[in-house]
C-alpha cells in the first residue's frame, strides 16, 4: 500500500452504490444553506448530505446553482444562513484552506512558470513540507496519474488531458478530505474526455476519497457518480442513484432534463390501479397500469425519450397496443446521426423526435408506439422542452 492509498482506504465494491440521502452517516452536510448575489437567491435552504467515500455530481443548466453550491462547500462563498460540516465539525465560517478539501478548476489553473512536478508539490511547499517528503509525494502523484518522464515539463508543453492530471495531482497530493470538481473536464475534446472522465472515477473508487463533481453532462454524470443531485433555481430538483433519477424521474423538470423531451397532453381516468388513456385527435385510446406512477384523473403530461419509442408504418397492420401509447403522425424530417435513423414526427400542432432502425420519407404516415415503462407521466398541464410549464 502506498502512501496515498493509506491516506484513502478504499471503499469496498458493495458501498460503492448509495440511495437517496446518504445511507452511512454523513460526512460531508450541507444544512439550510441559503446563498445570495446581492438580491437575488442562487440557493434557496438547500440540504444535502453526503457519505465518506462516496462520488456526488452536482447537474444541471446555467444558473442553476451548482457551482455556487460548490464554491460554498468549499468555502469561497459565505451562506447567509445554514451550516456546512465535515465528519461533525462545523467549517461554515472556516477559510477554504482550514476545511480539509481540494478544488481542481475548469481551467486547470496550473503556474505557467513552474514545471509538472512543481506544480503538483505547490500545495505542500505552501505547508512548509520537508524537501524529501515532497519529492517523494510528487513522484507518487506522478506514477498513479501516468505522469512519468513528464515531470520537468511546463504546462505549455501537455496536452489538456495531462494538465488535467497534473491539476488532479496537485489536489490530490495534500491529502484533502473532500476532492471538489469544477467542471474538470469541460475544456476537453470529447474522445480525451471520455478517457480523463474514467480515470477520475476508478482513482476515486480506488481511493475511497469522497468528491463533489459539479457538470452540465448528463451521461458525465451518469458514468461517474454513485449519487446525482439535479438542480434547478437554487434548490434540488431530485437526488439518487443514476438508475433512479433517469427511470423514475419526479416531475417533468427532471425527465425533460434526462432526456425525455418529447411531451404531449392526455386525457385519462385512473381507476383501480389502471390509467384509462382517452383518444384523443391524435392519440388512441389505450389503458396502462398505474406501476409507481401516482397521478390523478384528468390531464396529463405525457414525456418519453427518442430512442425508447418505436416508429409504424401507418399504412401496414394497426399496431398492438398493448401496454402501450399509440401516436398517429406524418415525418416531416429524417437524419442519420450515426446508428439510427432520427425522425421528427409531425403529432398535430406538436412535433416528437424518434429513432428507428430504418428511415421513413418525408410525409409518410407513421404510428408512433410508446410502451409503458418509456412512458413517464404528471398531472397538470404541458411544460415545453425544459419542464417548465407553458
Amino acid at each position: 500500500m502506498n502512501m496515498l492509498e493509506s491516506r484513502y482506504p478504499a471503499v469496498s465494491e458493495t458501498s460503492g452504490k448509495i440511495s437517496g440521502r446518504a445511507a452511512a452517516p454523513a460526512f460531508l452536510e450541507v444544512d439550510g444553506a441559503t446563498v445570495r448575489y446581492g438580491n437575488v437567491h442562487v440557493l434557496e435552504d438547500l440540504s444535502l448530505s453526503v457519505a465518506k467515500g462516496e462520488f456526488v455530481a452536482l447537474l444541471g443548466s446555467s444558473g442553476c446553482g451548482k457551482t455556487t453550491l460548490l464554491r460554498t462547500i468549499a468555502g469561497f462563498m459565505q451562506p447567509v444562513s445554514g451550516r456546512i460540516a465535515v465528519d461533525g465539525r462545523d467549517v461554515t465560517r472556516q477559510p477554504p484552506d482550514k476545511r480539509g478539501m481540494a478544488l481542481v478548476f475548469q481551467t486547470y489553473a496550473l503556474w505557467p512558470h513552474m514545471t509538472v512536478a512543481q506544480n503538483i508539490g505547490y500545495g505542500l511547499k505552501l505547508r512548509r513540507k520537508p524537501r524529501t517528503e515532497i519529492a517523494a509525494k510528487v513522484a507518487e502523484m506522478q506514477t498513479l496519474l501516468g505522469l512519468e518522464g513528464l515531470g520537468g515539463r511546463k504546462p505549455a508543453a501537455l496536452s489538456g488531458g495531462q494538465r488535467q492530471r497534473v491539476a488532479l495531482g496537485r489536489a490530490l497530493a495534500i491529502g484533502p478530505d473532500i476532492l471538489l470538481l469544477d467542471e474538470p473536464l469541460s475544456n476537453l475534446d470529447a474522445r480525451i474526455r471520455l478517457t480523463v472522465r474514467h480515470e477520475i472515477s476508478a482513482l476515486q473508487k480506488r481511493l475511497g476519497i469522497t468528491a463533489i463533481h459539479v457538470t452540465h453532462d448528463r451521461e458525465e454524470a451518469m458514468v461517474m457518480a454513485d449519487r446525482i443531485v439535479i438542480l434547478n433555481a437554487g434548490k434540488i430538483a431530485q437526488l439518487g442513484t443514476p438508475q433512479e433519477v433517469y427511470n423514475n424521474p419526479a416531475s417533468p423538470f427532471v425527465a425533460a432534463f434526462m432526456g425525455a423531451e418529447n411531451v404531449m397532453a392526455l386525457t385519462a381516468e385512473v381507476r383501480g390501479g389502471k390509467i384509462g388513456i382517452e383518444a384523443g385527435p391524435t392519440n388512441r385510446a389505450c389503458e396502462i397500469s398505474c406501476g409507481d406512477r401516482s397521478v390523478s384523473s384528468g390531464r396529463l403530461e405525457a414525456r418519453f425519450r427518442s430512442e425508447a419509442a418505436e416508429l409504424l408504418d401507418a399504412a401496414a397492420s394497426p399496431p398492438v397496443s398493448g401496454e402501450a401509447l399509440i401516436l398517429d403522425g406524418t415525418v416531416a424530417q429524417a437524419s442519420y446521426p450515426g446508428g439510427v435513423w432520427r425522425h421528427v414526427v409531425k403529432i398535430g400542432d406538436q412535433q416528437v423526435v424518434v429513432d428507428s432502425s430504418r428511415a421513413f420519407a418525408s410525409g409518410e404516415s407513421v404510428s408512433v408506439r410508446v410502451p409503458s415503462e418509456a412512458l413517464f407521466l404528471f398531472d397538470g398541464g404541458v411544460s415545453d422542452a425544459k419542464g417548465m410549464a407553458l
